[in-house]
């Protein structure tokens, strides 16, 4: 009992707190048992532990959201994609489901069988545009009309379709052709009609292997179902230059050179285009 009233006696002991200002003023002087002082810095000490644990948990909630901000992006693409395979891979298996290769003929790709699928290739081209200094450099300097006009012909033959309105070889259907078909021997090789760069040089669809050549001035000529191209992206050609070989790949029906000529962005007639030899 003795030593319980020397505990409390000692804790309720009075404890002096002097405030000393740095003017001249009087030191304030605060008394406070020790008990109080005691309990004040342990209150003190369990609110900040608080507060700081509130702080981390809200900085981890925010790091926790934007994660699973992300994930969720990158689901939605995956799951875009997979959207996309599914029906590429419907689209094969109707195709597969045809007995004949004329069947294949009729039902793969029949609305761009006779043109460029140009939505497609004109980003293909833009992306390669702003990455490949070369072409716009060279775009930006050639003003020289004679070097810059198409004139003559991609590759020795004779015109099997016109530009304008025709019937689809493959499909029987009314279409617009925005080129011309020219006939040749399988292997034949594939010339450049002017001076440019080329700013396509690949599979494109239906088109098969491809040719895109800029020429300056707002020319551009294309060469479709190439055997096999002999260019690269970037690499400027003088008018005559091979940039491929007659073949007939993508959406063909024999060995041939689908050829276009564009000013500012559409198709024009390539006929008057062909007087002369390449």
């Amino acid at each position: 009992m003795h030593r319980i009233r020397s505990f409390l006696k000692k804790s309720f002991t009075p404890i002096t707190i002097m405030f000393i200002p740095h003017c001249n003023t009087r030191p304030i002087r605060l008394k406070a048992p020790s008990v109080g002082v005691v309990a004040s810095v342990i209150g003190l000490t369990v609110g900040s532990v608080y507060v700081l644990s509130v702080a981390i948990d809200t900085l981890e909630y925010h790091r926790m959201k934007q994660e699973l901000s992300y994930y969720s992006s990158q689901f939605l693409e995956l799951k875009s994609t997979i959207v996309g395979l599914k029906k590429a891979e419907n689209e094969f298996k109707k195709l597969f489901s045809f007995k004949s290769r004329e069947d294949v003929l009729n039902h793969f790709d029949t609305t761009n069988s006779g043109s460029i699928d140009m939505e497609n290739l004109k980003r293909q081209i833009k992306m390669t545009m702003e990455s490949v200094s070369e072409i716009r450099e060279y775009l930006s300097q050639q003003s020289d009309i004679q070097k810059s006009t198409p004139r003559g012909w991609p590759t020795d033959g004779h015109i099997t379709s016109s530009y304008g309105r025709r019937e689809n070889p493959t499909s029987g259907e009314n279409e617009f052709h925005s080129g011309l078909d020219i006939a040749a021997g399988l292997g034949m090789p594939v010339r450049a009609t002017a001076d440019g760069i080329v700013s396509f040089s690949g599979w494109s669809g239906g088109s098969g292997n491809l040719v895109v050549i800029e020429h300056g001035l707002k020319f551009s000529t294309f060469y479709g179902h190439n055997k096999t191209v002999s260019v690269k992206v970037g690499q400027k050609v003088k008018r005559g230059d091979i940039i491929g070989y007659v073949g007939s790949t993508g959406n063909s029906t024999g060995p041939h050179v689908h050829y276009e000529v564009w000013r500012e962005g559409h198709p024009i007639n390539p006929m008057g285009y062909l007087e002369g030899k390449s």
